[in-house]
């Protein structure tokens, strides 16, 4: 689903379900699992940090110092099969990394 805003641009539009937080440390820390493992389609969920941040997707992720930089404050969205988790590692202060799931 999308709105149309003047000039023809579109602005994608979902709807948040399922949220969950995760303490962002000096150890990588993952989410639970997403969704039901082996379903589809894939998920989208919105992510968001208090903190820098470093991320990574998968079936048992481990964030480390060169995973992809999340900056604090900032909203992302992303696809992820379901059954994956998010992990997450500081940058350089602790705090928490939360995880909505989307419907479209």
């Amino acid at each position: 689903m999308a709105l149309i805003l003047n000039g023809g641009n579109f602005l994608p539009t979902v709807k948040l379900s399922t949220s969950q937080d995760v303490s962002v440390g000096a150890s990588s820390a993952q989410s639970t699992a997403i969704g039901t493992a082996g379903h589809t389609p894939n998920k989208i969920v919105r992510i968001v940090s208090t903190t820098a941040c470093r991320i990574a997707i998968g079936t048992n992720p481990t964030a480390v110092a060169a995973s992809t930089f999340l900056p604090a404050n900032v909203v992302e969205f992303t696809e992820i099969a379901p059954g994956e988790k998010i992990a997450v590692l500081q940058e350089s202060a602790g705090g928490k990394l939360n995880i909505s799931e989307c419907i479209l």
